[in-house]
């Protein structure tokens, strides 16, 4: 497999890029949630911000808004398996990278 500048890795890529995308993603995992809803559950997070990354998300067609909610489209679904896996892979060598961004650091 290569990865090009236009090939459809780089796009599932550009996916997890943004911060919020997978977090939105995995909030919406067990059913539909209204906006102030997914913010609560979230945390952290402006209204602006998420507002924008649902539309994103929409836009790519992993999310649907139906009346005030919003709920993850058959594709959406389908992306939360890549994000658990993100996930197993940060507990286990999050720590190493944390130790690698430290030692990079300037004193």
């Amino acid at each position: 497999m290569d990865f090009l500048a236009d090939c459809r890795t780089r796009l599932a890529f550009d996916l997890v890029a943004n911060t919020w995308h997978p977090v939105v993603l995995w909030a919406l995992r067990d059913g539909p949630r209204r906006h102030v809803d997914l913010r609560r559950a979230i945390g952290g997070i402006s209204a602006k911000v998420l507002t924008e990354a649902l539309r994103r998300l929409e836009s790519d067609g992993l999310v649907e808004r139906r009346e005030a909610s919003y709920t993850l489209t058959t594709l959406g679904s389908s992306f939360l398996e890549p994000i658990e896996g993100f996930g197993r892979w940060a507990a286990v060598h999050g720590d190493d990278v944390v130790a690698a961004q430290n030692r990079a650091r300037p004193a």
